[in-house]
């Protein structure tokens, strides 16, 4: 199946491929990069405080004359001023009157504490700022902390995901999906970018061979068929349409087995 979307549990649907925007330049140039995936298909921006490319983001989706309705907007709060004061300067930047997912963007983020900050988050879905709330970066100890008091479960859980750390994502993606939380895979082709060279490599490269494909398709689908939303980024327009590409590709069961087995090799 192609990109599609994911219904989460509030009810709401996110789209399972997102452009993320991370260390993707401020003004123009970033403004440019954002609206490059915008106009190449992508139909979900992932953002956040710390990556001081609101505005630019906001500024893409003006530029691009895309509907506000037809573009997921996601960003987070990283920690920096009230989440109440946050939020409102978020949607300011973005020039929005809500988000469709905002997000804490860590444990350490959580402030002044995981209970009270997920307090906060619920007013905001309770006031319309944003249509779902969810966590990054949590495991089962935070959302054990998280569910002492929460009237709303998380929606998602933005978690570092790629077939290196899957055996030790385990847990987290059991809890998850106990509780009816979405993972957000982010650096999903870290094999590629940040770890070449490892057991991975040379079944990557037959997979994608069959496929027709390059290892980093080969790496969006793995994510995608283990049910993650996937958030990846390029500042070249042909790989973005390449990851678009991804979306259609179907691996098998052995495929994804030979996956895991590889990279827990690692």
């Amino acid at each position: 199946m192609p990109w599609t979307t994911i219904e989460l549990n509030d009810g709401t649907r996110i789209p399972n491929l997102a452009f993320g925007t991370a260390g993707l330049g401020k003004d123009q140039i970033g403004v440019g990069r954002i609206s490059q995936a915008i106009d190449a298909g992508f139909k979900h921006i992932d953002t956040a405080q710390i990556y001081r490319n609101e505005e630019e983001a906001g500024a893409a989706l003006r530029e691009t004359g895309v509907d506000r309705s037809k573009v997921y907007i996601t960003t987070k709060y990283s920690g920096v001023g009230s989440i109440r004061d946050a939020i409102r300067t978020s949607l300011a930047k973005l020039g929005v009157s809500h988000v469709d997912l905002y997000l804490l963007h860590s444990p350490r983020a959580s402030l002044p504490d995981i209970t009270t900050a997920w307090r906060e988050m619920e007013r905001i879905l309770d006031q319309g700022l944003a249509k779902s709330i969810g966590v990054s970066n949590y495991t089962p100890v935070e959302f054990d902390i998280l569910f002492k008091t929460a009237r709303v479960v998380p929606a998602v859980n933005q978690i570092l995901f790629h077939p290196y750390v899957y055996e030790k994502s385990i847990p987290t993606l059991e809890y998850c999906k106990e509780k009816g939380i979405v993972i957000e895979a982010y650096s999903p082709l870290s094999p590629i970018t940040r770890q070449p060279g490892g057991s991975l490599d040379k079944p990557l490269a037959a997979i994608a061979k069959a496929h027709n494909a390059e290892p980093n398709q080969i790496l969006l689908a793995w994510a995608k068929a283990k049910g993650s939303v996937v958030i990846t980024s390029s500042r070249q327009k042909e790989r973005l349409q390449g990851y678009l590409d991804a979306g259609e590709i179907e691996l098998s069961t052995a495929e994804i087995a030979i996956i895991d087995k590889s990279a827990a090799k690692n």
